[in-house]
């Protein structure tokens, strides 16, 4: 039977509650310095800012619930290293309590020990339904939990075999690809442009800034799409950035995250033109 999902407003209440009752809970030194470096692009952040994370990522963790699938054990050490690149994204977002309110659609986060099969059904052009197992690294429900598969979470900054069968680079973390989703989804569904905080890069309005977004989102999109396609039918060479995010705009900007927050001297350089937005979106430096 499916779970029950409260309404949003519900939640935030409960959160808030349960915040008041219980203080928060500090994550142990050793255990967060021991994730802090055992991740590349936790280690490379400053004192302050690892410091803020340690925060932000106790809260998270006093926030949501862990359930291991298939038998596997959600150990300190996992809930701990999922909870620290889950609040990365948010980690220049000001009062931790009012960051993390950006995933309160969810409470689960469902950790499996190796990928994960979900059953699909699609309809091709000519209305035949098309029933298919598709493999899974993590998926983000909207408004529901999100699934991690633990090889993938743990392997962050190395490179993987994903369910294509092709190399990812070094610029991964299915983490903050799966919560970048949920960003996305704060506007509702997503679609690679999520809410845009008041003002974004001078923008009169959030139409305009929406504008300003798609403009530089999209061309870069189409170019990297056209990049993936050669190199699968023609044996071009194979894109830096995980091909994945040449499947829909909302993969694309979940990909380029996971590699700006990973790899960001290398998405710089392969990406200029997206560098000022995601600057701006998530205030790197404030």
């Amino acid at each position: 039977m499916p779970a029950v999902l409260l309404p949003r407003a519900l939640r935030r209440l409960a959160n808030r509650v349960r915040a008041t009752l219980a203080p928060v809970p500090d994550i142990d030194v050793p255990l967060w310095l021991q994730t802090v470096r055992r991740y590349p692009f936790l280690a490379v952040l400053s004192t302050e800012d690892q410091s803020k994370l340690r925060a932000l990522s106790a809260l998270f963790l006093q926030r949501k619930e862990f359930t291991g699938a298939h038998g596997f054990e959600v150990t300190d050490a996992v809930a701990v290293a999922i909870a620290a690149q889950a609040c990365l994204p948010l980690l220049h977002w000001g009062d931790p309590a009012k960051a993390l309110a950006w995933y309160d659609d969810f409470v689960g986060i469902v950790v499996h020990p190796g990928e994960a099969v979900a059953r699909r059904q699609a309809v091709d052009e000519a209305g035949v339904v098309h029933d298919y197992d598709e493999v899974l690294l993590g998926e983000a429900m909207e408004r529901g939990p999100v699934m991690l598969s633990w090889p993938a979470v743990d392997g962050a900054g190395r490179p993987l075999a994903h369910a294509a069968g092709i190399a990812q680079g070094s610029g991964t973390s299915v983490v903050i690809h799966e919560f970048v989703h949920k960003l996305d989804m704060q506007g509702g569904h997503a679609d690679g442009c999520p809410p845009l905080p008041g003002g974004f890069m001078g923008a009169g309005d959030a139409r305009e800034a929406r504008t300003l977004w798609r403009d530089a989102w999209a061309p870069a999109y189409d170019a990297f799409r056209e990049k993936v396609i050669i190199a699968e039918r023609f044996g071009g060479e194979q894109p830096w950035l995980d091909s994945y995010g040449a499947t829909a705009p909302a993969e694309f900007f979940a990909v380029a995250c996971e590699a700006y927050f990973v790899s960001r001297e290398r998405f710089a350089q392969e990406f200029p033109t997206l560098m000022p937005l995601l600057d701006a979106f998530f205030r790197t430096g404030d």
